[in-house]
């Protein structure tokens, strides 16, 4: 089976980019010590300051799953949920 490659996006409200940021970088280091996480990376972007993006992968579906229901995740959630524009796009990619 081949790997998962997952790319998440992040967008803050305005004002909230410095909180939302810190919750998601309080997430990279447990998320990279998971079992099935091969590679987590977390980027802002450079033409919309407010857009975080994650670029993972799994080598599971089920270790995707997993993930999303670590208490790491739980906890950036509720710090930056209501700082957040929009629900988190999670996006399992497909190659083509």
């Amino acid at each position: 089976m081949p790997d998962l490659d997952v790319v998440a996006v992040i967008k803050a409200n305005p004002g909230a980019e410095e909180l939302v940021q810190q919750a998601l970088t309080a997430l990279v280091e447990p998320t990279r010590a998971e079992q099935g996480c091969l590679s987590y990376d977390l980027f802002v972007s450079a033409a919309e300051p407010a857009t975080f993006v994650t670029i993972e992968r799994w080598r599971a579906q089920a270790d995707l799953d997993a993930h999303l229901g670590t208490a790491h995740v739980q906890q950036a959630l509720a710090t930056a949920g209501e700082h957040l524009a929009a629900p988190p796009g999670i996006h399992p990619l497909r190659a083509i």
